[in-house]
């Protein structure tokens, strides 16, 4: 009974969010996962080794909900780039997609006032690090600050 139960949360989960095509979760690495000072979801409390971990995460593992932006994550490891100078734009411009398609506000419109928050500054954040690493400039710039 058990078995059955737990291939079939399995597949549900495995295809959360099914409803709007191309999104699906950031899922965090194996080592970050053992960390014991993981915050705690807002919604369901959910912590520890299946709990939310910001930077790595946009949604508990538990109930599914938007959690806050990390307020002290760069913008290289936001973008999925290797800090440096140079930066293949192509590849940023496909995780800029692939980010407003997991965060953008028009997908939270029927989701609680919290998460329609965190979902415009998850969105808000995405856009200034895209620009800001997109132009060589502004790159070069926060690379030095």
């Amino acid at each position: 009974m058990w078995a059955g139960r737990a291939q079939a949360s399995l597949r549900v989960w495995a295809l959360w969010p099914a409803r709007v095509p191309g999104r699906r979760l950031l899922s965090c690495n194996t080592a970050s996962q053992t960390r014991s000072n993981a915050p705690r979801c807002w919604n369901c409390g959910g912590a520890g080794p299946g709990g939310p971990r910001r930077g790595d995460v946009f949604f508990c593992p538990h109930c599914r909900v938007l959690q806050p932006p990390d307020p002290t994550r760069d913008y290289f490891s936001l973008m999925d780039c290797t800090r440096s100078f140079k930066v293949d734009t192509m590849k940023l411009q496909q995780r800029y997609q692939q980010l407003q398609r997991l965060v953008h506000p028009d997908f939270f419109s029927q989701r609680s006032q919290t998460e329609k928050e965190f979902s415009e500054k998850h969105a808000t954040l995405v856009n200034e690090a895209y620009k800001t690493l997109l132009a060589p400039l502004s790159r070069g710039l926060y690379l030095v600050s």
